[in-house]
């Protein structure tokens, strides 16, 4: 008996293209159209009208494509972190075979896992005054440094370097690294930003080498920073969510300096820009804000220099008019002397006329009054001897002897003191009544 043997089975071979639109009709005829739910992740809108991005939740991913007629339908702005639902058709992009959702419409389900814990801490740290727009402070004009913090390996550094030297080459720049990405990021940034706040004071600035050896006098200090920029470049919500962490938001908040925050692109926020000072839409706009161009400055300097030398110029020509009078009128001293003594004689002439004038005024007012001297006199005299016999009169008047004639009598004391109340008095008590023609030494029997 022959043994049997099955035939080897040789699979199809496929061209790459036919291979995904097969897979595509699979897919189209399994599952289309679907439906899904998901937070938005890495949301970007092409020139084209077109936006991209990917639907994720904790155990996947997939991305999805949504075309200008469809986007001009939403009736809201997507963005990272948001919870949606979709409607579409799953396919397959054959140029990198990759599988897509091609996004027909888009509605809201509620927030995102992470959209809704950065509302959280965003309204908490609100709650606190983080956020208060009358805690800003403004940017210095001129500050004697610039700290950065990011990564050392980011875009960003390289974008704000370039701005930096291109704008402002004489003010130092002192770097602090840190991860701007992943679990250690927080901690890592807080770090850095306390490293700059010590050089945010002057006396606090040490060079490397003197921290490392003690004794040892640093043979150059650190700059003083008076703004702090805080960089990084765009990504999806999840890649800046470092900068939504609490602690580095507070640490921002206790800045010594003003802060600059240019974390992602213009759409991208986090709680960091909230707490800044001020929020750059990209890290080359953080770097452009706190950069007066040396030109500016130099326009300036040359206008100052301008002014001064405008005004030195008027001085010294008036001072020069002034000594030109000066040397003319020095230059002919005899015709100051001879206006001087013109001035004299005139000045003489007016004090003889008016000392003769006073001297005749005075002596026709005297033969005036002449006449009527005696007169005058012997009234005053009479007006004099009136006054007096009035006054002798009141005083007459007032004589204690014209009461006693009256009747009554002085009682004193043998001391000679005035006895005016019977207290004053006690019985067998000498005592001295002083009538109008002498006086009488009586006894007090007794007292009523």
């Amino acid at each position: 008996m022959s043994e049997l043997k099955s035939p080897v089975l040789t699979p199809r071979i496929w061209q790459v293209g036919a291979l995904c639109r097969a897979i595509a009709d699979a897919l189209d005829a399994r599952f289309n159209p679907v439906a899904v739910r998901g937070e938005i992740s890495g949301f970007s809108r092409a020139s084209s009208g077109h936006c991209y991005f990917s639907l994720k939740d904790e155990s996947g991913q997939i991305r999805c494509a949504m075309f200008r007629r469809a986007a001009s339908l939403l009736d809201f702005s997507p963005r990272d972190g948001e919870l949606v639902e979709v409607r579409g058709r799953l396919g397959v992009y054959e140029p990198r075979g990759d599988l897509q959702l091609i996004v027909e419409s888009m509605s809201r389900a509620g927030q995102g896992a992470l959209f809704e814990q950065f509302l959280k801490l965003k309204a908490k740290l609100e709650a606190e005054g983080l956020f208060d727009a009358a805690d800003k402070r403004p940017l210095p004009v001129m500050p004697r440094g610039i700290g950065v913090v990011t990564s050392l390996g980011a875009a960003a550094l390289h974008d704000v370097m370039t701005a930096l030297q291109r704008r402002v080459p004489h003010i130092p720049v002192v770097v602090a690294a840190a991860s701007v990405q992943g679990s250690n990021a927080p901690a890592e940034l807080t770090q850095a930003l306390s490293n700059l706040y010590l050089l945010t004071q002057e006396g606090r600035g040490l060079a490397p080498d003197s921290a490392k050896k003690p004794g040892k006098k640093a043979s150059h200090a650190m700059p003083i920073i008076d703004v702090i920029l805080l960089v990084r470049g765009g990504g999806s919500m999840e890649d800046l969510w470092a900068f939504n962490d609490e602690q580095l938001v507070r640490t921002l908040a206790r800045s010594p300096v003003p802060v600059v925050c240019g974390v992602g692109h213009e759409t991208d926020f986090t709680l960091a820009d909230f707490v800044a000072d001020l929020r750059a839409p990209t890290p080359t706009a953080a770097a452009e804000l706190v950069a007066q161009p040396r030109e500016v400055w130099l326009g300036a300097t040359d206008g100052a220099a301008r002014r001064l030398q405008d005004a030195v110029f008027r001085c010294l020509d008036q001072q020069s008019q002034r000594l030109d009078l000066t040397a003319s009128r020095l230059g002919r001293p005899s015709v100051f002397v001879g206006r001087q003594h013109l001035r004299l004689a005139s000045s003489a002439h007016r004090l003889q006329y008016s000392s003769l004038h006073y001297l005749k005024q005075k002596e026709q007012d005297l033969q005036r009054l002449q006449p009527t001297l005696p007169d005058a006199v012997h009234r005053g005299l009479q007006r004099k001897q009136d006054r007096l016999e009035r006054a002798a009169l009141r005083l007459g008047l007032l004589d204690p002897s014209l009461v006693l004639q009256r009747g009554y009598a002085w009682l004193t004391s043998p001391e000679g003191q005035t006895i005016t109340s019977v207290r004053q008095a006690r019985v067998g008590q000498l005592v001295r009544a002083t009538l109008a023609d002498g006086g009488l030494d009586l006894t007090v029997a007794h007292l009523n």
